[in-house]
């Protein structure tokens, strides 16, 4: 199911809906970031199919001249329980899209999709400007101490921006952008700095090293900083404050955060390979766990 009456040309903001206490602020965040680059709004909804019903081995426990009309049974079980999830998905995009037009989005789209969100993600990733989506699903909205399921395979699909959204909406009006130097840091710096959508802002550049007690360390870390502040003192309209920190980067940052009330985290994502990550943590999921404003990670 899709509302393509309009047809869009240029990459819009794409919200997953999928019913979680986090849905409304998911829509939100993307009705503020449609609104401030000027670009379209999409809600999606995907129907995830169980791999095994949880009926389906009840057939070897009967007798077999039960078992035909059992799986007949089953069959249509499967399908009642498929159209009420479509129905359901269909009134929750209906409500998001409403709280869009409340909001002052015109047309926003609406698409239902049959299989997984990575799936749909990477078939739509090259209409894709911002992706927008909760830290968790419904079926893991009370587990606060882990991220979604997907959410991890999904950030590594798509080489998109994309915002993840763990709180209610609040108007952003700071950001920090996590700095280390990295291809994703530099790819920051160069969206806040050219960005319609942080224009106004006051930017947090904040650097992390592990040990700026050592002299060559922490001339390295001023360096970087000093980099990246050149290009972003070119913004117009961004105010700019520079730190440089010294610790593990998830805690600092996380209480960085809390302590100047930041409302955006800018950050690059996994940029490291699986195995380090396995070895040693992954930063990535530990700011998504940790942190207690939306991230907007970069790949």
């Amino acid at each position: 199911m899709e509302n393509t009456q309009q047809k869009h040309t240029q990459q819009l903001v794409l919200a997953c809906i999928d019913g979680s206490a986090i849905s409304s602020a998911v829509c939100d965040y993307a009705v503020w970031i449609a609104q401030r680059v000027g670009a379209p709004l999409k809600l999606l909804h995907n129907i995830e199919h169980q791999e095994t019903p949880v009926t389906s081995d009840l057939t070897g426990n009967i007798g077999l001249g039960s078992q035909e009309h059992l799986l007949e049974d089953l069959t249509k079980l499967e399908q009642q329980r498929s159209k009420l999830l479509m129905q359901q998905g269909k009134l929750m995009l209906e409500t998001a899209k409403q709280r869009a037009q409340q909001s002052g989005i015109a047309d926003p789209i609406t698409v239902q999709r049959h299989g997984s969100v990575a799936e749909s993600l990477i078939d739509l990733e090259d209409d894709i400007h911002v992706l927008v989506l909760g830290v968790r699903g419904a079926d893991h909205e009370k587990q606060q101490e882990k991220i979604g399921s997907h959410l991890e395979m999904m950030i590594r699909a798509i080489h998109r921006p994309i915002l993840v959204v763990n709180d209610e909406f609040k108007t952003p009006e700071t950001i920090m952008l996590a700095y280390d130097g990295s291809e994703a840091a530099e790819k920051a710096v160069d969206m806040v700095a050219k960005s319609p959508l942080y224009k106004g802002f006051t930017c947090h550049l904040v650097c992390v090293n592990k040990n700026t007690e050592n002299a060559e360390n922490a001339e390295n870390a001023d360096k970087l900083l000093q980099q990246a502040s050149e290009k972003l003192a070119k913004a117009s309209g961004l105010t700019l404050i520079t730190a440089s920190l010294s610790g593990k980067a998830d805690q600092e940052l996380c209480a960085y955060q809390e302590k100047h009330a930041i409302d955006l985290t800018i950050m690059g994502a996994f940029s490291h390979t699986r195995l380090r990550e396995m070895l040693l943590g992954s930063f990535t999921v530990k700011m998504l766990v940790n942190t207690k404003k939306p991230l907007l990670l970069l790949r």
